[in-house]
This record gives C-alpha cells, structure tokens and sequence, in this order.
C-alpha cells in the first residue's frame, strides 16, 4: 500500500464525521458530499507529514468549505423557504438518495434543519460546531474571523434563536402540545375519528392558496369539513415536526429539512379551534419559528 493509499484509508475513517457536520451546516445531503469530497482534494494536495491533527484539519476544512457555501446561498438568496421540493419514492443506491437523508433529516430532527436555516451562516457554523461538536471556540474563531470572545457570542445568540422564547406558560405550552401531537398523529394515520376529537367542533381552517389543490376552498368551518380536509394533506404529515412558531406551539411541515409549509394553530383546551397554513414565503420568512423542547 503506497502512501496515498495509506492516506485515503485514513480518510474514510472520517467521512461519517465529516459528512455529519457538513450536513449539519448545510442540510443538504448533496451539498454535505460535496463538501467532504472538497476536504479529500484538499488532503490530497498537501504533505500529510504536516497535519498534526487529521480529524481537527479534516474538520477544520469541511467547515470551511460548508462557510462558503452559506455565504454564497446568502448572497444569491438560494433556496428560498415555501417553495416545493422534489419527493421522489425511490432510493438512487448510492448514499444519497431519499433514504440515507431521510434518515438524516429523522437524527438531527425536522424542526431544529428547519431553524438552522434561518441563523447567519457565521452564526450556524459556530452553533454546529460548539454546540453538537463540541469544538472549542479558540478553534472555531479563526473560521469566521472573529476572536473566540465574539465566536462565544455568535453560538449563544444562535442557540437563543434555536430555542426560541415561549409566549405562554409552560402548563399552556404543553396543553398545546398534546393538542398538536394527537393532530399530528391522526393526520399521519388517516384517522377521522381522532381528528374530530382533537378539533373543537367549530373550528376554522384558512389556508394560503399556494398550499391547496386547484379549485379547493381557502377556508373551512365545522370539525368534519376541516378534518376531511386535513386528511387530503395526509401525505404531507410524515414530512410534519411540532415546532415553536411565533411563540406557540405550531407545525413545520418541511420535506427534507427544507420548510415548504407552517402551520400557525390556536389551542383551547385540550382542542384546536383554528388554524392557518401559511405557504406563502414572505409570510414564512417572517415567523419567529424555534425547536420545542422534548
């Protein structure tokens, strides 16, 4: 085994690694393997002898590769929110299909893909770093220039942002939550019965028009129509997480990771009286969305 060779096997050692942290950052599987693929041409053209530390320099590089690229979506506005994205069945067999992602999407959690998106790209990669890498700041400051005292302060206004800040009291945050698990769970089971339960009977759906089928009414009345109604969606449940939205317990619904539609609920209680489904990406952009405790 020549030395290349030697190098190369050392590297596979950390690809796991590296495309953990690099899907953490981008939330695109496609983008993470190109950004681990970016790490290996980079090894691959300087002197091993040199690097000290691989699993640091090989960390150091993805995450460097990984700032570019959100300055670069950030730039070009890329990837805007509300908008719909493939869903394809079927798993391509090599790693990156639907599968494998769908996996990564269940690992890191739906809702907290979906906050990641909204923090700055120098506030992402010192959150994702420190907090589930547990790098510290002294090696993270000099990736988005700024000395470890700022770097500190990027994560901690970047975790405030993932957690976001309740509006209501904790007994009415998890009286909602209930409410909002058991709709969820009788949307992904097609299950009318549970669904009247959990709505009040003179609940009120509206919906923005870019979220409905052609020709389907924006607004429902009664718990039977809103329910039939909320089972037409069924599909789009799996791709459904509770999360914090405007300081209530609401619903992102995010294929992927990417947010295609929120649900803005209010909770009487233990029933939904209303709910609104917000597909328009202006109105998404504009919602203080955070991740639910567990």
């Amino acid at each position: 085994m020549d030395e290349q060779d030697r190098l190369a096997e050392r590297f596979e050692t950390q690809r796991g690694h590296l495309r953990a942290v690099a899907y953490r950052m981008l939330g695109s599987l496609s983008d993470a393997d190109d950004a681990v693929q970016e790490a290996w041409l980079r090894l691959s053209r300087v002197d091993s002898d040199t690097v000290e530390n691989l699993p640091g320099w090989l960390t150091t590089v993805v995450s460097r590769v990984c700032l570019d690229i959100l300055r670069s979506r950030t730039a070009r506005r890329e990837e805007p929110v509300g908008q719909a994205l493939p869903d394809p069945t079927g798993d391509a067999g090599d790693g990156t299909g639907p599968e494998p992602e769908a996996l990564l999407v269940d690992s890191v959690g739906r809702a907290l893909l979906v906050v990641l998106d909204t923090l700055a790209p120098a506030e992402r990669i010192a959150f994702v770093l420190h907090d589930m890498f547990a790098v510290p700041f002294d090696r993270i400051a000099p990736l988005v220039a700024r000395s470890p005292v700022t770097t500190k302060k990027l994560a901690s206004r970047a975790r405030h942002k993932v957690r976001g800040t309740p509006a209501v009291p904790a007994a009415d945050l998890a009286r909602q939550r209930r409410a909002v698990d058991a709709f969820l769970a009788a949307s992904r089971n097609g299950d009318l019965d549970a669904l009247l339960a959990v709505l009040a009977p003179g609940v009120v759906r509206r919906a923005d028009p870019a979220a409905l089928p052609p020709g389907a009414p924006a607004e429902l009345r009664g718990a039977r129509s809103v329910a039939q109604g909320t089972l037409v969606f069924g599909r789009k449940a799996r791709f459904a997480a509770p999360a914090l939205v405007n300081g209530t317990v609401g619903i992102v619904v995010a294929p992927r990771g990417r947010l295609l539609l929120a649900l803005a609920l209010t909770v009487e209680g233990e029933q939904i009286t209303a709910y609104d489904v917000i597909a328009d990406p202006e109105c998404l952009r504009q919602l203080d969305l955070a991740v639910l405790d567990a």
